[in-house]
């Protein structure tokens, strides 16, 4: 959906992750579009000696938030939250949201049974398991690069860790290499507010907003109808048929540029008409304002 800044800042910053064993049953088939840019990391992600370690008092006090690039296939993208206290790194999340479906962050679609990677995947463990694995680790040796990988991102040093972590170590990498960023106002998780179904659309609209490190990270703009299908993959498979009618684009497209505004002005809408509408937002014609009023409404919910 969108792109945006890596580094955290105050109310709006943005921020896939390789899926390592098994397939999120919830990502959606259509091309990241919502991702912010990936943080600058140094390259290297296989280690010195494990031993190696950083020394103690190396980093700045503070909060540090770093991504990778969403995977274009999942919309899943990896970010690494870390908090250094004394010099060292005393807490590390390795998380991810989803720029297709906002929503949930990964820890917890794994946590709700709906990732899969024991059923599915014949892991050992569920993601957020293995993840907690990765964290403690990375805590005990104090450095990302103090991970050992082989070519395809696997790690033989944190037992019962299957997953790619070349991704959680990349991520770390950026946050530590952007610096101390401000963390933002909202609790992190995935929020999601509806209108009203509209008797002569059939559809009600639908938004989910996702937090990271304190910041809305992605946003989507849809809707349900009395089927239960949702409109921008409605739209996305060709059954809206916005452009069939006149419309210089389909529905699902202006949906997308709707989400950037929505996420480079920090949630603030646009001028509007008695109908919903704006001609602040270049190639869109559609009804917006009822998305910007519920994305407002969802996030009631993160305070």
């Amino acid at each position: 959906m969108k792109k945006a800044s890596v580094i955290l800042s105050s109310a709006l910053v943005l921020g896939t992750l390789l899926a390592g064993c098994g397939n999120n049953n919830e990502a959606a088939n259509t091309a990241a579009t919502n991702a912010p840019a990936a943080t600058a990391a140094p390259e290297a992600t296989t280690a010195p000696a494990a031993d190696a370690g950083t020394e103690a008092g190396a980093y700045q006090d503070g909060t540090y938030f770093g991504t990778i690039e969403a995977d274009a296939e999942t919309g899943w993208q990896t970010y690494a939250l870390l908090t250094v206290e004394g010099g060292k790194i005393t807490k590390a999340d390795w998380n991810a949201f989803n720029v297709n479906n906002a929503g949930d962050l990964k820890k917890k679609v794994s946590e709700d049974g709906k990732y899969g990677l024991v059923e599915k995947g014949g892991a050992q463990a569920e993601w957020h398991e293995q993840a907690a694995a990765a964290e403690a680790y990375l805590i005990e040796k104090q450095d990302p690069a103090a991970i050992t990988v082989d070519a395809e991102g696997h790690t033989d040093a944190i037992s019962g860790v299957s997953v790619h972590v070349n991704d959680f170590i990349a991520a770390a990498q950026a946050a530590l290499a952007a610096g101390p960023a401000e963390v933002g106002p909202y609790k992190d998780g995935g929020y999601h507010a509806e209108g009203e179904m509209d008797a002569e659309s059939g559809w009600k609209s639908t938004v989910d907003v996702t937090v990271a490190g304190g910041n809305v990270v992605a946003v989507k703009f849809s809707g349900l109808n009395a089927a239960g299908d949702d409109k921008k993959q409605f739209s996305i498979d060709g059954k809206y048929g916005m452009k069939a009618g006149g419309a210089s684009s389909e529905w699902h497209e202006q949906a997308e540029l709707a989400e950037a505004y929505f996420l480079d002005n920090k949630g603030a809408a646009p001028t509007l008409d008695a109908e919903g509408k704006t001609d602040a937002i270049s190639g869109v014609s559609i009804h917006v304002g009822e998305y910007f009023t519920l994305a407002e409404k969802a996030l009631e919910g993160a305070k």
